[in-house]
């Protein structure tokens, strides 16, 4: 078609998010040409050390020709190839947990990319990295999407955006953050179960990080929160975040992945005492709560009444409330599906959409 329009989407990561993304916009690909007049192609797929490349775009035999045909890469060899083949309407998509990848988001935006990410880091470096980052993009004129840093395919930060940019005064947003951390106290609360048999089946049905103590530490709700913080221009960092870690003293530091996962049933006793001493009718849950007006970040420990919108949340459910001048008493929540490889790609995807309706 003369008029369609073509992106040219480079993969770094195809792991569990990234490989579900290249499934998802396989199956879609004949709707978008059919409806939207776009096709996406996908030149290049990495993983933390080798890249496929193909300037037609890979087949739906991609992971067969991965493991042939895959080579050892710096990223100026990607810059390099889509230059080679001209390839125009550049998206690099960030499918990786990297701290190191988001060093390459500056050559990568100089060099003609935009940038979609699910990775959080670099929207909770330094402020001075954060900002360094933005001046590049309007530099350039590029675009950096990002809405799966904080809800997987929730649209929690495109609302915060458009309710800020409106002139609209938000006072608090609060919620439960963690998908994994739902679970957990949606069982431990509902449930007459020890904590430590709770835990132990979110690690086995893989909501969980391999070691609970990355979701129990209170670090992830906290790169989200600050994420939100900077959203609404406030300039917090990351030590500037109020975290109340559940992991017990005597099972962090120096304890082995081993020794935690086999003393486990050191977290029963003061999990139930914290349980015994609600008042009934309440839930334990495990919040972050932005307080604008007070511009204080906290990740903690809460009892809510078990009919508000947080305490009736089910399953690995994420929920959000969103305190405004126009949503003073009554906030405007937003909920569902916070986790999951499904949801994140589809949130990837729907800012690659978002991005293609932008691009002349």
């Amino acid at each position: 078609m003369s008029n369609s329009k073509t992106l040219n989407i480079i993969i770094f990561g195809i792991g569990n998010v990234g490989s579900t993304l290249i499934h998802q916009i396989n199956l879609a690909k004949p709707k978008l040409q059919a409806q939207q007049n776009l096709i996406i192609n996908i030149p290049v797929v990495t993983n933390s050390k080798l890249a496929f490349f193909n300037e037609f775009g890979i087949s739906n035999t991609w992971e067969c020709d991965f493991d042939t045909f895959s080579v050892p890469y710096k990223i100026e060899e990607i810059i390099a190839f889509v230059n080679k083949y001209d390839l125009k309407n550049l998206v690099a998509i960030d499918a990786t947990a990297s701290k190191d990848f988001v060093e390459n988001y500056i050559p990568l935006i100089q060099n003609g990319f935009h940038i979609i990410s699910a990775n959080k880091v670099a929207n909770t470096l330094s402020y001075e990295f954060y900002n360094q980052l933005r001046l590049t993009l309007k530099k350039c004129n590029k675009s950096f999407l990002y809405e799966t840093n904080v809800g997987a395919g929730l649209p929690i930060i495109e609302t915060v955006k458009r309710l800020y940019d409106s002139g609209e005064q938000i006072q608090k947003i609060r919620g439960v953050f963690s998908g994994s951390l739902s679970y957990i106290f949606n069982e431990f609360s509902s449930n007459d179960v020890p904590f430590s048999k709770v835990l132990n089946q979110a690690t086995t049905i893989g909501l969980t990080e391999p070691d609970a103590r990355e979701d129990l530490s209170g670090n992830d709700v906290a790169r989200k929160l600050l994420i939100l913080a900077r959203e609404l221009n406030l300039k917090a960092e990351i030590n500037d975040v109020s975290i109340e870690s559940l992991v017990p003293k005597q099972l962090n530091g120096k304890t082995t992945l081993h020794q935690f996962k086999t003393r486990s049933k050191e977290f029963d006793a003061p999990f139930l005492e914290i349980k015994n001493k609600q008042k009934k009718g309440d839930v334990l849950r495990y919040v972050g709560e932005l307080n604008v007006e007070k511009n204080t970040l906290e990740v903690k420990l809460v009892s809510e009444d078990k009919n508000s919108s947080i305490g009736q949340l089910k399953g690995a459910n994420s929920v959000f409330e969103i305190y405004s001048d126009s949503y003073q008493e009554s906030p405007l929540v937003i909920q569902g599906a916070g986790a999951g490889k499904d949801v994140t790609a589809r949130g990837l995807f729907s800012d690659i959409i978002k991005l293609s309706n932008s691009l002349n």
